[in-house]
């Protein structure tokens, strides 16, 4: 400043009209560089003269000028913009003004990502967005949710969105969500229809979601901690039956099967009856069990100069699971920078470090659910059990592989930079005229050691060293241009662009070992030793076009292609071109609209239509590939290279997706009513399938262009400001989805495919299954009704309707009975504001869901082996159930998956936050404090029986079924700290 000598630091606040500070407000002295930002808080301080002037800008509200004068601190009030469409959104490779989007862009409420203390992003944005459903699966630790956006469009290639991360994707480099530190996120847009994905043509097919972090700001440095800890419980226990009532299951499982109970009974087993006869019983599911323990830190410095800023953040996340041996530590650390070498060049880094830490044996929970009260957990030496039914040797004892200790480790090293040269600082009549090089390199090494030896009775040991390592580099050159010509605007996006990816993998493993003492640190001690390996190598290219045009912000264009190849084709198909168009009209700035401003704050119509890809297939899949094979000739050991089973498709081409989207934007009584509503249909075709040749092909499959999807569905979201007062707001955010997709054609002879239970006409994942209409009666046996139906059912078996009505009970009696998708889905937001105070309660609820449940259709024979849920019942002769089945092994002969419905509502979260006044703040000698409260899946209205309608529940012998992992509840209290 000129008169720096005689300036002085003014601070200050600044709210909106309910009083509550903002965050991220810029304010800059007119005529002068020395710029800052308020904190969460809304607080600011700066250095200004006498007289100076104030400009205050935030997204969403006015522009504000203050002169200053002797005052020392501030209180400022912004008053909300008239048009919040004006509001600058991340779109890809760019970012747009609101009004001017064409396509479906949504924007992640701000308060679900600085409020709501998650692990992963993903979870914030759970039932907060319209047609972009978060399943979370699995509760585990360290496990990252699945993301849908408008469903399904393809059978055999992943349905996961695209995600960017600062420009540079994330998706494709074995990375994952988990690697972002939710507390660095500055903003996430999801883009949904044709024209917005068609900018990452082949992967845009499922979505885009574009993450921006946190980048510095002009002033002086800025710290700050956000941290919250709290523990977590099991939402929902399925309560097994009690002692008493497993004596009784045995007893009717005895009797029906005409076998003998242990030693004359009341139990099966011999430690069963040994530890019937001395009174000793074991809560197991409570044994597995633990109070979870969360705690996460995060520690950020920002700021910078005119010329250089900077971002620099370090967390540290601690979680200990509700089941035993389930930890997680995650330690990441990231740096963005900003550089204005000269007043052309720009150059920057947004990069980061993560190690992920998922050590240690792990709790059985379907074995602990299994277990008999009665069952032994001991040996007399103190050692836990095998069998703790024995003789029982189905179940085995579920604390077993908590005495291992095996290695999970996963890192994520991304160095990504950009430089950028603007030529209108070079050559004015080049003004608009930008370039853009952005270079990314990410290195993902993955660690999986593990060693069974005595501890779980594998005397002779077996240990296993599996190492993964992914390097993935992006190079993308950008050019854009914008122009204004009186009402007429134009911008150009220009892109052409590179990324590899190698992946490789080493296995070693070793058997019998002379002491459990070596582990897997020394295999080579082992007897037996087997070393295998295998690598692959990913490539594309990408050129891409995109032309915006707007006519005094009323009418706007938007022509995109983008033209990929990729290396997972064959040669004569490596490329394809993805082309895309979308209009936009902002009726309220017509002239005709005037008189109705009072009415309408804002409205828009969109439509759009292009074209999108999809590869959907692994590398060397169009190949006519070879296997080695050891093979003795002669006496000698030799190599004999045989013939794959999949015969290669040079001809093979991307799976392609064409959709129509078009979308109202509106904002009603100066926004106290604002929302967006679209429909959506879509149809993907030449869908990568694998189909059956002739054995006299001398091949068993090959990857072809067949079968069709079609998509179609609406997004509704609606903001409301329902109370409006000095100091008491309260506000609503409703979204609602629905989602349809079916299948059109599958091998193109008009044929439904059985076996994979793809049916045309019908959606993608269905419940294909009999009908059930009741269980067989004593008498209606007895009088033979079950005769010309269902002849070998017995007195309790399941009674299946007969559709066919042919007589007997087989395939030809399977329907479609429902879809594994919901039909619907939705969630409401209420945010209270009193003074100081802020409530926020998100409820969502999925429906229309038809899952098999596994609790019910698991148990089959083996109920009289085993503990079951106390509210599964059975049939007996005195209890004539026309629900439950008997015990019987014969009761359930057809097969029956006792599909359930799957729908539920939710109360995920509330939380309660305090921000400390300015005046209190002040005195503790901080810029800003806010702590707060939260809770996490409190409660879930459902009439699924299990352990929860959305965790995955995996039966005894599935792949993974040591893994299950009950939904948990979580409670937390945290504090937001800056200086």
């Amino acid at each position: 400043m000129s008169s720096y000598g005689q300036s002085a630091n003014v601070k200050g606040v600044i709210k909106d009209s309910s009083g509550k500070g903002i965050a991220g407000v810029t304010i800059r002295v007119k005529g002068e560089a020395e710029t800052v930002q308020t904190n969460t808080q809304g607080n600011f301080s700066i250095q200004v003269s006498p007289g100076s002037t104030l400009i205050i800008t935030s997204v969403g509200f006015q522009e504000k000028q203050i002169t200053v004068g002797q005052q020392a601190n501030l209180d400022i009030a912004l008053v909300p913009a008239e048009n919040v469409l004006e509001e600058l959104v991340v779109v890809g490779y760019g970012s747009q003004k609101r009004s001017d989007i064409t396509g479906s862009v949504a924007s992640v409420p701000k308060d679900r990502l600085s409020k709501i203390p998650v692990n992963n992003v993903m979870q914030a944005i759970q039932g907060a967005v319209s047609n972009v459903t978060v399943s979370q699966a699995s509760s585990i630790p360290g496990d990252a949710p699945s993301v849908q956006v408008r469903g399904r469009n393809s059978i055999s290639a992943t349905t996961e969105p695209f995600v960017v991360v600062d420009g540079i994707p994330l998706t494709k480099t074995d990375g994952s969500i988990n690697d972002i530190n939710p507390n660095d996120i500055e903003s996430v847009e999801i883009l949904k229809d044709p024209s917005a994905v068609a900018i990452y043509g082949v992967n845009g097919s499922n979505g885009v979601i574009l993450i921006t972090t946190k980048r510095g700001t002009t002033g002086k440095p800025s710290i700050r901690y956000s941290g919250y800890g709290g523990i977590e419980n099991v939402a929902h226990i399925l309560e097994p039956v009690s002692g008493e009532e497993l004596l009784k299951r045995y007893a009717e499982y005895a009797r029906i099967t005409n076998t003998s109970l242990y030693n004359g009974g009341p139990v099966r087993n011999q430690y069963e009856y040994d530890n019937y006869k001395n009174g000793v019983t074991t809560d197991w599911l409570d044994a597995v069990m633990q109070t979870g323990v969360i705690q996460n830190h995060n520690v950020s410095l920002s700021g910078g100069s005119e010329n250089a800023k900077y971002f620099v953040s370090g967390d540290y996340l601690n979680e200990k699971g509700v089941l035993l041996g389930y930890n997680y530590n995650r330690y990441s650390f990231r740096t963005n920078t900003d550089f204005k070498a000269t007043k052309y060049l720009s150059v920057g880094t947004s990069s980061f470090i993560v190690a992920h830490n998922r050590d240690g044996g792990r709790a059985n929970l379907l074995q602990a659910a299994a277990m008999s009260p009665y069952a032994r957990m001991y040996n007399e030496d103190g050692s836990l059990t095998q069998y703790p039914m024995y003789s029982e040797q189905l179940w085995s004892n579920p604390l077993l592989p908590t005495t291992l200790d095996p290695q999970r480790r996963q890192f994520n090293i991304s160095l990504n930079g950009y430089a950028e040269l603007n030529f209108g600082e070079l050559y004015k009549p080049l003004a608009g005229l930008k370039y853009k090089l952005n270079a990314g390199y990410s290195f993902v090494p993955v660690r999986n050691n593990e060693y069974e030896g005595e501890s779980v009775y594998n005397f002779a040991g077996l240990g296993r060293m599996t190492n993964n390592e992914t390097q993935t580099y992006t190079l993308e050159n950008i050019l854009t241009y914008a122009k204004d010509f009186g009402k007429h605007h134009i911008d150009f996006t220009g892109l052409y662009a590179a990324k590899s990816k190698y992946w490789q993998q080493a296995i070693a493993t070793g058997e019998v070992f002379p002491n459990d003492a070596l582990g897997w640190g020394n295999l080579g001690a082992a007897s037996t030793q087997k070393v295998s390996s295998t690598a692959d190598l990913y490539r594309t290219i990408s050129q891409m076009g995109r032309l915006n045009y707007a006519y005094d912000s009323r009418y706007m264009l938007t022509l995109t292609v983008r033209r990929d190849g990729a290396s997972v084709f064959g040669r004569n198909n490596k490329y394809g071109a993805f082309p895309s168009a979308a209009a936009a009209w902002n009726i309220h700035n017509e002239s005709f609209m005037q008189n109705t401003k009072h009415i309408f704050s804002s409205l828009k119509w969109r439509v759009s239509y292009g074209l999108s890809g999809n590869e959907a297939i692994p590398v060397y899949r169009t190949q006519f590939l070879m296997d080695s094979n050891p093979m003795a000739m002669n006496g000698l050991s030799n190599t004999a290279l045989t013939i794959r089973t999949l015969m290669g498709n040079y001809d093979l081409q991307w799976e392609k997706t064409k959709g129509l989207n078009t979308g109202v934007d509106f904002g009603l009584l100066n926004n106290r009513i604002s929302g967006s509503i679209d429909m959506y249909k879509s149809s993907t075709y030449d869908l990568l399938l694998t189909q059956g040749l002739p054995k006299l092909t001398g091949f068993a499959t090959v990857y072809s262009n067949i079968g069709k999807i079609e998509n179609k569905g609406i997004d509704l979201t609606l903001n409301t400001k329902n109370i409006v007062k000095d100091n008491f707001n309260w506000s609503s955010t409703l979204v609602f989805s629905r989602n349809k997709n079916k299948i059109t054609e599958v091998y193109g002879n008009g044929k439904d495919d059985l076996g994979n239970r793809w049916f045309i006409g019908q959606p993608l994942g269905v419940i294909y299954d009999y009908t059930k209409v009741g269980i067989w009666q004593e008498d209606e046996i007895a009088s033979g009704a079950n005769k010309g139906w269902d002849d070998a059912a017995q007195a309790g078996d399941l009674k299946l309707a007969d559709l066919n009505a042919d007589g007997k009970i087989d395939d030809g009696d399977r329907s479609v009975l429902g879809q594994t998708a919901p039909k619907w889905t939705a969630g409401l937001t209420n945010t209270f504001s009193y003074k100081a105070f802020t409530l926020n309660v998100f409820i969502n609820t999925v429906q229309g869901a038809l899952r098999n449940n596994p609790q019910i259709g698991g148990a089959s024979d083996e109920m009289g082996r085993r503990s079951t849920p106390a509210a599964l019942g059975y049939w007996t002769p005195e209890n004539k159930s026309n629900e439950w089945r008997s015990l019987g092994n014969h009761s359930n002969i057809h097969g029956y998956g006792f599909p359930s419905n799957a729908s539920f509502t939710r109360l995920k979260d509330i939380t309660l936050s305090y921000t400390m006044p300015q005046q209190l703040v002040e005195k503790i000698g901080v810029q800003g404090l806010t702590i707060y409260a939260s809770g996490r899946n409190l409660y879930t209205w459902t009439n699924w029986l299990g352990w929860d309608p959305e965790a995955r529940d995996i039966t005894r012998g599935s792949t993974n079924d040591a893994i299950n992992y009950p939904m948990v509840r979580t409670y937390v209290l945290g504090i937001n700290l800056s200086f």
